[in-house]
């Protein structure tokens, strides 16, 4: 089966490696602590998928004590260090060609004003979980006002991981997230005061599109009292109220985008 590319998965899990060494203990509960962990997850889960024993591995609930947190942080170091040997050593070498200077994926590096908008200005990847009436109801809203949704799952795999099916798919022009409460979560000292969250791969792919395209072009649809990843404050979430009001408002962001939407086709 083919992988992510040798030096992408290397740069990905060194970046985790570096950063770990300028965390501090003692603030275990910052934000920047969390999303470390966050990144820990989800990088092995694309890299090397959820049924690898990379990622089944990684340690899960952790006592709060100094101790506790300690080992935890100190087993998440050496199972991300354990994978980049894994990968240095195990896997192939990437196909290099002399003629060659930018591979598909480098266009993420460039700023979204730059994206060829004639092939991407009408694609609008849905970010989504388990909540399948929710997803239904975004893409065929979406093709209503003549867009085209990317499902990521309804895309044919071709031989390829999750994570390069996930790069090819991810040139569009907007990104929309489903924020549903799929999954419950809390401090490891506050388990009786566990929150409605969104699913891990929901969040990474959240933050991948704000990165790749900009905060302007991507919006989130939220349901119930879902918890916010407190990281991405400037984008803009919109309630999935049962009236039907964030659909004109979804498109006032797409229009404002740049993405050519009819509005009467909405009513």
């Amino acid at each position: 089966m083919e992988r992510i590319k040798k030096t992408k998965a290397i740069e990905r899990l060194q970046s985790l490696l570096d950063e770990a060494s300028e965390l501090d203990l003692g603030e275990w509960r910052s934000q920047r602590f969390q999303k470390w962990t966050q990144d820990v997850y989800s990088s092995i889960f694309y890299i090397f998928g959820e049924d690898s024993r990379q990622y089944l591995r990684l340690p899960g609930s952790h006592s709060t004590t100094p101790n506790g947190i300690r080992n935890y942080f100190n087993s998440m170091v050496s199972d991300v260090a354990s994978s980049l040997d894994d990968v240095k050593y195990f896997w192939q070498d990437d196909e290099t060609s002399p003629t060659h200077t930018t591979d598909q994926s480098d266009i993420s590096a460039l700023d979204s004003d730059r994206i060829d908008k004639q092939s991407v200005s009408d694609r609008v990847f849905v970010i989504h979980g388990r909540d399948n009436e929710a997803k239904q109801t975004l893409a065929r809203f979406l093709e209503k006002i003549d867009l085209r949704p990317v499902i990521l799952h309804e895309q044919p795999d071709k031989g390829r991981t999750i994570i390069e099916k996930f790069e090819e798919h991810a040139q569009v022009g907007f990104a929309v997230v489903l924020l549903t409460p799929d999954d419950l979560g809390a401090l490891q000292d506050d388990k009786n005061n566990r929150k409605p969250r969104a699913r891990q791969n929901v969040i990474f792919e959240f933050g991948y599109f704000i990165g790749k395209l900009g905060r302007k072009r991507v919006c989130a649809l939220v349901k119930g009292e879902v918890e916010k990843p407190s990281d991405y404050d400037g984008v803009l979430y919109i309630p999935l109220d049962d009236n039907d009001g964030w659909k004109m408002k979804l498109i006032t962001e797409l229009k404002n985008a740049g993405l050519n939407v009819d509005a009467n086709k909405a009513l």
